[in-house]
């Protein structure tokens, strides 16, 4: 389990709006979409986070948001006790050292016309690492068989096409590790993979959490494909963390409507351990049009008429951050 006072990151109230097209040629409104709307985060060094929501949340753009790839339009990122929020091209390149990034397509990620070890030794080129090209070469199959590529010298020659989808993840995060970095964003990184392949992909990366102490945000908009994973889980809906808390917290005794909705559609293998599936009612809100008041509510099954008029902050309920909008709930 990971230090709990040592922490790696802190996200404090990070918002990311993108301009929106206005409704009419005439139109002077300026229209904004909310993808990341006040973001409260704390990750420490080795532990894992499960950051799980429906498509269109603002998962992916957080990720984007940690790695600097998109400018915040508001709050702050502290990355071990330094604001990394605006920072020029020189200072972000020698961060992306520190924070890697995973992404979801691996047959996007990698150039077609590079070899295996042409694309793992770039970063350390591109970084300027490595003495001579016989150090570069060690840290490279070093980072190649601590991605479960092995033997390295079978693969060093190969092209991306003649590798399997994920044999071609293994690279893409053999290419991250390559820089030993401190923090691992993995963005939905087996949703193209096989099922049988999944697995293997996520039981490295909880291994690489313990062997190389990084700590991961692992992306997903499946509860059940890091049940034994991670340490804590942030639920997000409409650009907010509704949720969070300990793996075991969130997975048997969800606060948040919304939590328990992405629960009960998880398969059960055994079917006397089945239970009712809560199915949402309607679409997800347009992100450029925030219902008022809490703004799950328009999805909600028990929402009440308060629930339109009060969008209530976040706030520390000992081991578990949650939204407070559903405390009454647990009274009843």
């Amino acid at each position: 389990m990971p230090t709990k006072l040592e922490k790696i990151l802190e996200v404090h109230e990070l918002k990311k709006y993108f301009n929106a097209p206005r409704t009419s040629l005439f139109s002077r409104e300026e229209l904004h979409v909310h993808a990341v709307d006040g973001v409260n985060l704390t990750l420490h060094r080795s532990e894992v986070i499960a950051l799980v929501g429906e498509s269109g949340c603002g998962k992916s753009t957080l990720g984007l948001l940690l790695m600097g790839l998109e400018e915040p339009t508001d709050g702050s990122i502290i990355f071990e006790g330094q604001d990394i929020t605006h920072l020029n091209d020189h200072e972000r390149k020698s961060l992306r050292r520190k924070i890697q990034m995973v992404f979801q397509d691996p047959y996007e990620s990698l150039n077609p016309t590079q070899t295996i070890g042409e694309i793992i030794i770039e970063p350390l080129i591109v970084h300027g690492i490595g003495m001579n090209e016989q150090e570069r070469h060690e840290r490279v199959v070093k980072a190649m068989e601590d991605a479960g590529l092995k033997p390295a010298d079978v693969y060093l020659n190969r092209y991306p096409h003649e590798l399997s989808g994920g044999q071609r993840q293994r690279v893409v995060i053999a290419a991250a590790l390559v820089l030993e970095p401190e923090i691992l964003v993995a963005d939905e990184p087996v949703s193209m993979l096989d099922v049988s392949i999944r697995a293997e992909v996520i039981n490295l990366l909880a291994e690489l959490r313990i062997t190389r102490q990084i700590a991961v945000i692992f992306i997903t908009h499946d509860l059940g494909s890091v049940g034994f994973f991670a340490d804590r889980v942030a639920v997000m809906y409409l650009g907010r963390i509704v949720e969070i808390g300990t793996m075991l917290e969130v997975l048997e005794k969800p606060k948040h409507p919304y939590t328990r909705a992405l629960l009960s559609v998880i398969p059960v293998p055994n079917p006397r351990l089945r239970h009712e599936r809560i199915i949402l009612k309607g679409e997800t809100p347009n992100p450029i049009n925030i219902p008022s008041g809490c703004r799950f509510h328009p999805r909600c099954p028990i929402a009440v008429d308060a629930c339109k008029l009060s969008d209530p902050p976040m706030r520390d309920f000992s081991k578990m951050h949650q939204s407070a909008c559903l405390l009454a709930d647990d009274s009843k």
